[in-house]
C-alpha cells in the first residue's frame, strides 16, 4: 500500500496493524470474546512491558480444552505513514502460543503473559528477531518454579493462522512450542534440529500445543 493510499484509508485515530490482527484471530474464532491482558503503562511511556496485550482464546483438539495465546506489538499497531510502504511491519512476526491447561494453575495460565513479555524484553533490546525454526533456551522451566522437563522454546509458523499481509506490512504468526531439556541441548549439541524437532512432533501434534507434563 502506498502513503497516499495509506491516508485516504486511515486516520491517525486508526489502530491498522492491530485490526488486521484482531481480524486473523476473529476468522479462527468468530464470535468469541478472548481474554485480553493490556501493557500499563505502556512501554513508549516508560512501561516495562514491550508489547501493548496478549489475548488468549479458548479451543479444543480432539475434545479437549487448550488455551491459544496471540500478541500485539512485535508488529506495528498503529497509524504510520513513515513505515506503511515497508515490506515487513516492524519486527515481521507476533507470538502465539497454545498450551494446554496445568493442575498449578487457577483458572487460566497468567504465567505466559510473564513468559511473552521477557521474550519481548530480549527481542526489543537485542534486536534480535525470531523465524521459523529458531529455538531459545528459556534458562530453566518455562513455567517459573514448576517441576517440568519443558525448559527451551522453538518456533514455527501457527498451522492455522500463518501469515497475514496488514496495512503496515506483512506479519507472520510465529507459534511457540515448548520443548524438553534433552530436546534442546540435542540442537544445541548438533544432533538433532530444530526443523526436524517440530516436524516430528508435528506427527502426533499438529497444532504443536504445550504440555508441561510432556517428557522428550
Amino acid at each position: 500500500m502506498d502513503l497516499e493510499e495509506y491516508k485516504r484509508k486511515f486516520t491517525t485515530d486508526d489502530t491498522p496493524g492491530w485490526s488486521a490482527i484482531d481480524e486473523a484471530a476473529e476468522k479462527l474464532y468468530p464470535g468469541q470474546e478472548p481474554k485480553h491482558w493490556a501493557a500499563t503503562p505502556h512501554y513508549a511511556v516508560g512501561g516495562n512491558d514491550p508489547i501493548d496485550g496478549i489475548s488468549f482464546y479458548k479451543a479444543y483438539y480432539n475434545g479437549e480444552l487448550y488455551y491459544h495465546f496471540v500478541t500485539y506489538g512485535f508488529s506495528n499497531l498503529y497509524y504510520d505513514e513513515e513505515n506503511c510502504a515497508e515490506e515487513f511491519s516492524k519486527w515481521g512476526f507476533e507470538l502465539t502460543f497454545r498450551i494446554k491447561p496445568f493442575y498449578l494453575d487457577e483458572e487460566y495460565p497468567k504465567w505466559v503473559y510473564g513468559l511473552l513479555q521477557n521474550i519481548a524484553r530480549y527481542v526489543f533490546k537485542s534486536g534480535k528477531w525470531f523465524e521459523p525454526y529458531h529455538y531459545m533456551p528459556a534458562n530453566g522451566p518455562i513455567r517459573l518454579d514448576t517441576e517440568t522437563d519443558i525448559t527451551g522454546l522453538a518456533f514455527t509458523l501457527d498451522p492455522e493462522m500463518g501469515e497475514i499481509n496488514t496495512p503496515n506490512g506483512k506479519v507472520q504468526f510465529l507459534q511457540i512450542y515448548g520443548i524438553t531439556d534433552k530436546e534442546l541441548q540435542a540442537i544445541k549439541d548438533g544432533a538433532s534440529e530444530a526443523r526436524q524437532l517440530i516436524d516430528s512432533a508435528r506427527a502426533l501434534n499438529p497444532l504443536l500445543i504445550t504440555d508441561l507434563l510432556r517428557k522428550s
